[in-house]
């Protein structure tokens, strides 16, 4: 009877588990022999109904006890009672989960990763200190027998082959070490914390152990290569170019630092090269062609910067780089250039274009030379696909700074403006356009009075000298002379007529000019007033009896003078024209004239007269009333004195007129340059064939292209190589058509 009781205690002992096990106690029925004295029986019977588990329990208590194994493994201090641990496993396995418990158990007890790094770790840190402390022991031994003996290892040395050899040479423990190692780099390279002192330990051992290059830094390279490759692509599209670049910059510096902080210095080369060709290296022509007019149109210095800094460090980065770049400014240069509706800014808007750029190359570029001279190169490809107009609106550009009125710029500022024209002129190949318009515009200036400053005009002209050298300034440097000796002129003739019996109410201002340095001025015919001829003959007594043998001719188109005249509100002063000047005075004699009678007492040419008369009715001081009103001068218009003029000021300028260029006189400067450029052809042809004797057709315009200064098409030159033919100046070989042959 004891025996089948233990039996049942042993078959029923769960039922008397402690109720924080989630079980419940049961009081036992037994059975006591009636008799007394008689031997008592214990009967112990099952519950009836198994108590059933919450439906948290099983994944609870798992919980707890992976903790515990955990915690065991990691030598930590286990939360939890032991007894209470082996009752929980007891019960889960009354419950038949033993199958379940089992497998949880054997992933838990084969070591993630990252436990067996630091298992390996901890092994490594306590194998060196025992090393050091048997080496300490030993050192006599190695100071002396072991050093004398080359062949034979050092003690610390046989202590590390001892841990290759029996350790880190299993493949086991080598592949689970690396790859825990590539794990947690890959998490911190994810934005995830890892332990970087358990990365360098364990890196310094493989270095140390000599097997970190064919271990680890292998696989991790084609790790790296693998991660960027996808990263580089997945980016490209999802993000625009600056936000790209500032990823690129993180991830180097990133890379970087996780060479400082535990990879070995001796993989920072093909690390760093690595993820430059991954995130670089393969984009470099979707980034520039995504990204590089946008950055430069909105002038993004820090990334254009950036990108500067990221693509030097790629090979073949800079020529690429190099290449975007001077495409975006032939492009862009050729819009501003391309456009004539663009010509009135067109000017302006290259130098703003050029500080632009300039700035880019200094600031984002470091001042490369490369990028520059590419800048320079573009500059001067864009601007001369449209031949001639830019350097004439360069020259009205600098003549609208010059001119009196211009109150932009102070001194200083002007100077820096002239410097950035010059610089934009050097790019012109038709220098000899700019040259005539410039002498156009000049001479208007020096003429009419409207310099705004003798020393800026100066200036100009030095610049001019240093960049085309004297010949091409020598005619403009002649007209700043011929300005100077007329101020000469003006003082000893002045001083002529104080001797003369009859002073004129006159007072005559004139200008010599010698006809090769000025633009050549059609001349025109007009009436002047009687006095005003006689005035004239006096002058040309007096300079003829100075300068014997020379020729005057007036030129009326650039005269002006001050008229003095009486209006209701007062006495005012006219600074106008000479044609003004002829035109106001017939009102001297009456009250009203038509459009005809003013030009039959004037002399005046059409145009001129008509251009004349509006600015006399039609414009801002309108000294004439025009009936009918109108903005234009029609046949048979009627003009009379407007005697109720107002205006606050006493001398009021009228003959602006004079400094606004006619369509006639821009197409007259434009063809007088194409007939001096003819004339510079013909010259460098029989130059050429005098030295040569003969020359075949292709080495001679070959010698032309190098011999003129300006751009020239083929066609061109071959009309006018017929044209010496024609002429006699040299001749086709009869054998060979190609071949010329000079005619003495």
């Amino acid at each position: 009877m004891a025996e089948d009781t233990r039996q049942n205690k042993k078959a029923n002992f769960s039922a008397l588990a402690e109720h924080s096990n989630g079980m419940t106690k049961s009081p036992a029925s037994a059975a006591m022999a009636s008799k007394s004295g008689a031997s008592k029986k214990l009967v112990i019977k099952n519950f009836k109904d198994r108590p059933k588990l919450t439906e948290t329990y099983t994944e609870d208590t798992w919980l707890k006890l992976r903790d515990a194994v955990g915690a065991i493994q990691n030598s930590t201090s286990i939360k939890y009672n032991l007894e209470e641990l082996y009752q929980a496993v007891e019960n889960l396995c009354s419950y038949k989960v033993s199958p379940m418990l089992y497998k949880q158990l054997r992933q838990v007890y084969s070591l993630d990763s990252l436990s067996f790094l630091k298992r390996m770790n901890r092994c490594w840190q306590d194998h060196c200190r025992q090393t050091i402390m048997i080496r300490s022991i030993f050192l006599f031994l190695d100071r002396t027998y072991v050093l004398q003996n080359s062949l034979l290892p050092s003690i610390w040395d046989t202590g590390l082959e001892l841990f290759r050899t029996h350790i880190v040479s299993d493949s086991m423990v080598q592949s689970r070490t690396v790859e825990g190692i590539l794990e947690q780099i890959e998490r911190e390279r994810n934005g995830e914390t890892v332990d970087r002192s358990l990365l360098r330990s364990l890196l310094g051992m493989l270095s140390d152990l000599q097997v970190y290059k064919e271990s680890f830094e292998q696989r991790f390279l084609v790790e790296t290569e693998r991660l960027y490759a996808a990263e580089g692509q997945r980016l490209m599209l999802e993000r625009d170019v600056p936000e790209y670049l500032h990823h690129v910059a993180r991830r180097l510096e990133e890379e970087n630092d996780r060479i400082i902080s535990y990879l070995d210095q001796s993989t920072q080369k093909p690390l760093i090269s690595t993820v430059e060709k991954q995130l670089l290296g393969e984009h470099m022509t979707a980034i520039l062609q995504k990204g590089l007019s946008t950055l430069l149109d909105e002038n993004r210095v820090t990334e254009l910067t950036l990108l500067y800094q990221l693509f030097s460090k790629v090979k073949g980065g800079l020529p690429v780089l190099l290449q975007f770049w001077r495409d975006y400014i032939k492009n862009f240069g050729g819009e501003i250039v391309g456009s004539p509706e663009k010509d009135k800014d067109m000017v302006q808007e290259l130098l703003d274009y050029k500080d632009k750029m300039d700035n880019v190359a200094h600031r984002c570029f470091q001042r490369n030379e490369t990028f520059i001279n590419a800048m320079k190169e573009a500059f001067e490809s864009f601007i001369n696909k449209r031949p001639n107009k830019p350097a004439e609106l360069i020259a009205k550009y600098v003549d609208s700074k010059l001119r009196a009125g211009n109150k932009e710029a102070t001194e200083e500022e002007l100077e820096r403006i002239l410097d950035k024209i010059m610089i934009i002129f050097r790019f012109i190949h038709g220098k000899d356009v700019f040259e005539a318009f410039y002498k156009k515009d000049l001479a208007k200036r020096l003429l009419v009075g409207k310099s705004a400053s003798v020393d800026a005009e100066k200036s100009m002209l030095s610049k001019l000298k240093h960049e085309c050298g004297a010949a091409f300034t020598s005619k403009l440097e002649g007209m700043f002379k011929d300005m100077e000796l007329s101020k000469d002129i003006m003082i000893q003739f002045k001083q002529y007529m104080q001797n003369q019996s009859e002073p004129s109410n006159i007072e005559l201002t004139v200008n010599i000019l010698t006809m090769g340095y000025w633009p050549t001025y059609t001349p025109m015919e007009v009436h002047l007033p009687a006095e005003m001829v006689k005035l004239q003959e006096v002058f040309k007594m007096f300079y003829l009896g100075k300068h014997s043998g020379r020729k005057l001719q007036w030129q009326p188109t650039l005269g002006h003078a001050v008229l003095k005249a009486e209006f209701k509100e007062g006495k005012k002063e006219l600074q106008v024209s000479l044609f003004q000047t002829l035109v106001l005075l017939m009102f001297n004699e009456g009250e009203e004239f038509t459009l005809e009678e003013i030009q039959t007492a004037t002399g005046i040419e059409d145009g001129e007269l008509r251009r004349t008369l509006q600015s006399l009715a039609c414009g801002k001081a309108r000294v004439l009333n025009k009936n009918p009103r109108g903005k234009d001068v029609e046949d048979g218009d009627r003009f009379n004195f407007n005697n109720d003029f107002k205006h606050k000021l006493f001398r009021i300028k009228i003959n602006q007129i004079q400094m606004k260029e006619t369509v006639e006189e821009q197409v007259s400067t434009t063809e007088r340059v194409f007939q001096d450029r003819q004339y510079q052809i013909d010259a460098a042809v029989v130059r050429i064939m005098k030295m040569r004797k003969t020359l075949s057709h292709n080495l001679l315009v070959s010698e032309l292209y190098n011999q003129l200064k300006f751009p020239v098409k083929p066609g061109d030159l071959k009309k006018r190589i017929e044209s010496l033919i024609d002429r006699d100046y040299m001749e086709r070989d009869k054998e060979s058509p190609n071949q010329y042959h000079y005619v003495a």
